[in-house]
């Protein structure tokens, strides 16, 4: 029974497989930000940042979604539940989080709060929020108008660094959510008062309906909430059924509906008085008929006002259920505060299991790495037939002007999916959320095979094969990842479920892969040479042109990346081909041909003979992109960036067992590698046996893989006290100058925020720290030490004298990238720089933020603060990392030894 009771969030886990129990129906699946989406744009220039704005997003109606502060919602949006809250002081109502859009904002677009997803389970059944509310009226003109007056040269004007915050002149909301049941939801909110004197808060939980009645010529059945009693609601929905919210206290209840302020927002008459920011007008201006006397609607809010003493807190609960209590009924008291804490022990076991080990300071980086990529899934709707086609266009859209998307017309989204941040990116970006299930399947296995099954099911893959980018451009084009996160994930099931693989998943996505993989072939190898010219590929403003676009000087680039990418995929393809072969002969000759396909590829990178047409420069020792003239001659663009140590992932060790187990294929590549010696001169030689009789494929021979560790270790290079470099700090004082007619194109190191308006502005891949492309090479390296052993060292730091194994390298980074979060000796994290705030203070001291990127010389947090979709990255480096022993990899191949390490609990 003990063992029972340690485990309930297994238990929960296990029902909701086997036994289709709905403890993931209710999450935290709202947006934070469904304002400014491509979703919700219709104006006749695709800027969506500036048609659709905070400004009007209190008083319209959303068609596509749904947002709101802490909030959770039903797995189809259909019924939500967050917090507004006001002091008393601010213009609004703060309903939503607010932040620059990308033109207003000197760095592209930023969350300006404070807010931080401190814990939740994988089935929601406990969860944790805490938002930092200042006293003083929020500062949203200075905000825009500070930023607006710096230059890209310039840091990004903070909401700390306006003062908001001194004196502790704040509120801590702290909000928790305990489930009883599937859909039984407890709620307790806790509002602490940090500043030195009594402050009132009105606190207004939140309840409304996401409005599916107003986009269509036909009348569909309405929702409503009504108020039963001075503490309960009554939610009725036609799909969803009753649900009912009750309050700890009788309360005022006011009601309004989920409905476009039509006046305000395009200046026509409103066809009724109960608008969507009724309630707004009702608490900040003292309007009566903005809220139905009748108390019904469909949305409400229930009216608390807190008189908080200086470091005094006030707590109200609340319970969203599918019963008819009353309060007799034990809906608050005992029952709920013992539910509520024996969630929060469990919640605690769970974790506990994954992370016996680990100091204290390195667990609670990882629950709340776990916990932000938790609460960032999201309720995903873009049907997008319907949304190029809507039956009722707004006031000020005459007709539609579609500028995106519209060859994307099978893709049809209604799924709760993992985003990479609800604010900055709420949408789904493919490349990311690859990387987020080889960090999701640690906590829920289930999930993460679902998100990939999703990118290639039939609504989503267009019939081409593509797999679709982002919101803001599907048919932009993102790193092939989803093939090494399926194989991934498909090893730590299989050693999760005792060494028996789940070969329907595998064989399942192997051929919607196989889709994937033919696409690229076909579209983006132009020239038919095995190198790729791939395009965008993630990396934003890397490069010396907008590789989205057309270049100035016509032609075309072959990329070290696409093309390396490209090798990846084809191996990673390989390695499932032949665990399909062990119980499938017919995989064996698909096999054959991804092995074959790897070495074209592989040689195409370094062709013999060639003069400044192969992408690897024999001078440099390094791998550059080649720009290819419409004339034909080709000219590298040596810009030592990440672009040249992507070769690096394309590795793959096999033991020699695989040869003896499948004859046919051993045969096979025997031959072909008789046949075609000349491929082999210059890459790494897959006849060449390593430790054990291991067999490496890689495009990178040793005498290229010690050039390239060279420069990477390096740290007036790439190496960083903090990770590995995205750009060569070579380039501070050596910049890379291309010209073209009157027009100059450069690229400088710049550690943090990019100065360069390419791609939109609002990314930067010029000298920063990203944490997934250091975790592909900290992989590779790991995977390369299974092959050579301890014989084969460098020198790390390049000129230190100190000698590593590629095992100890990769060590030596994952140290570093881990840095960022810690704690160092004097009790500081490099992640918050110079914020005081944030490092002395034991209220904020303690919370993490996982940004989009960091400094690539102090380790500072930059870009999104709540991307921990990739940046989560590092729980699996705390987890894993610290029970790692190299003399594993030795025995056997590194991706089973690292899996079945990660689904110890």
């Amino acid at each position: 029974m003990e063992s029972i009771k340690l485990n309930q969030e297994k238990l929960r886990l296990q029902e909701t497989t086997g036994q289709n129990t709905a403890w993931k129906k209710w999450g935290p699946y709202l947006s934070e930000r469904q304002w400014g989406t491509v979703r919700e744009d219709y104006s006749a220039t695709g800027n969506a940042w500036d048609y659709f704005s905070h400004d009007q997003s209190r008083s319209r109606a959303y068609r596509w979604g749904e947002d709101g502060l802490a909030g959770i919602s039903d797995d189809k949006q259909q019924l939500c539940f967050a917090l507004a809250l006001w002091n008393g002081a601010d213009p609004i109502l703060k309903e939503r989080l607010f932040g620059l859009t990308n033109s207003e904002g000197n760095h592209g677009e930023d969350v300006k709060e404070y807010y931080f997803y401190l814990d939740s389970t994988p089935t929601h059944s406990y969860m944790k929020y805490l938002y930092k509310y200042p006293q003083a009226a929020y500062p949203y003109g200075d905000l825009i108008e500070k930023n607006r007056q710096r230059n890209r040269l310039e840091p990004e004007y903070e909401l700390i660094d306006t003062g908001i915050f001194n004196e502790d002149r704040y509120f801590d909301v702290f909000v928790e959510y305990a489930k009883q049941s599937p859909e039984e939801i407890l709620i307790q909110i806790s509002v602490w008062n940090r500043g030195p004197e009594t402050a009132t808060l009105h606190l207004l939980p939140t309840l409304w309906f996401r409005n599916t009645w107003s986009w269509f010529t036909q009348a569909s059945i309405k929702p409503n909430l009504k108020q039963l009693d001075d503490h309960t609601v009554k939610a009725s929905h036609p799909i969803l059924g009753d649900r009912y919210l009750y309050c700890d206290r009788s309360v005022p209840l006011l009601f309004t509906e989920n409905e476009t302020n039509k006046e305000r927002i395009f200046g026509i008459p409103n066809s009724s008085p109960y608008v969507k920011d009724g309630i707004n007008n009702y608490v900040i201006e003292g309007k009566q008929d903005g809220v139905n006397p009748e108390k019904v609607g469909t949305k409400m809010a229930a009216h608390y006002v807190l008189e908080i003493p200086a470091g005094g807190v006030q707590i109200i609960q609340l319970r969203l259920s599918d019963r008819l209590l009353s309060i007799q009924d034990n809906a608050f008291g005992s029952e709920f505060d013992y539910a509520v804490s024996s969630r929060l022990q469990e919640a605690d076991e769970f974790y506990q299991a994954l992370s016996p080990n680990l100091p204290k300071d390195a667990q609670n980086i990882v629950r709340q790495a776990f916990a932000g990529m938790l609460w960032t899934k999201q309720f995903y709707y873009y049907p997008v037939k319907s949304w190029l086609n809507e039956e009722i266009l707004p006031p000020d859209c005459q007709q539609r002007h579609i500028n995106r998307n519209k060859e994307w017309f099978h893709l049809e989204s209604s799924d709760i999916l993992s985003m990479p941040d609800k604010w900055e990116y709420p949408w789904f970006a493919a490349w990311d959320l690859a990387f987020h299930c080889v960090v999701l399947g640690m906590v829920d296995m289930d999930f993460a095979k679902d998100q990939l099954r999703l990118m290639t099911n039939q609504v989503y893959l267009h019939p081409n094969g593509q797999i679709p980018a982002y919101e803001w451009n599907f048919s932009d084009v993102n790193p092939p990842v989803h093939c090494m996160a399926t194989w991934q994930i498909y090893l730590m099931d299989k050693a999760k479920r005792g060494g028996k693989g789940d070969r329907l998943f595998l064989e399942t996505m192997f051929h919607k892969l196989l889709m994937n993989f033919t696409w690229w072939v076909n579209r983006k190898d132009d020239l038919g040479n095995n190198v790729f010219e791939g395009g965008f590929l993630g990396l934003d403003n890397i490069g010396v042109f907008d590789r989205s676009s057309p270049l100035p000087c016509g032609g075309m680039i072959e990329q070290a990346d696409g093309t390396s990418w490209m090798a990846m995929f084809c191996l990673d393809m390989l390695s499932i081909a032949l665990e399909l072969a062990l119980e499938n002969p017919a995989y064996e000759e698909l096999a054959c041909k991804f092995y074959e396909h790897f070495i074209y590829i592989a040689a195409a990178m370094d062709q013999i003979g060639l003069n400044n047409d192969e992408l690897w420069d024999e001078d440099d020792g390094f791998f550059y992109d080649v720009l290819r003239f419409p004339n034909g001659d080709a000219q590298r663009l040596k810009v030592r960036s990440m672009v040249g140590l992507i070769p690096l992932y394309a590795s793959a060790v096999f033991s020699h067992e695989v040869l003896d187990k499948l004859p046919n294929f051993a045969k096979r590549i025997q031959y072909f590698n008789q046949q075609n010696e000349k491929l082999m001169v210059n890459i790494s030689d897959p006849r060449k046996p390593g430790i054990k009789g291991k067999r490496l494929l890689s495009p990178i021979n040793e005498d290229k893989l010690r050039r390239i560790l060279q420069k990477m270790l390096d740290e007036s290079e790439f190496l960083s006290d903090y990770g590995i470099r995205a750009l060569s700090r070579y380039h501070q004082d050596h910049p890379y100058i291309f010209t073209v007619g009157a027009n100059v194109y450069r690229v400088d190191y710049e550690p943090a925020e990019s100065s360069s308006g390419l791609f939109g502005g609002n990314s930067n891949w010029r000298g920063p720290i990203w944490m997934p492309v250091n975790a592909l090479l900290i992989q590779s390296l790991r995977k390369m030490y299974s092959y050579y052993g301890d014989e084969f060292k460098v020198e790390c730091p390049t000129g230190s004298g100190n000698w590593m194994t590629l095992w100890q390298v990769a060590d030596e980074i994952s140290h570093r990238l881990c840095k960022i979060f810690q704690q160092n000796d004097q009790g500081r994290r490099p992640v918050y720089g110079n914020t005081e705030k944030f490092q002395n203070d034991t209220h904020w001291q303690n919370l993490i933020l996982f940004y989009e990127y960091f400094h690539g010389d102090n380790g500072a947090g930059i870009g999104a603060s709540h991307q921990t979709g990739w940046t989560g990255l590092v729980a699996r480096w705390l987890l894993a990392d610290a029970v790692l022993k190299p003399e594993e990899a030795l025995q056997e191949e590194y991706l089973s030894v690292i899996c079945s390490h990660l689904v110890q609990v």
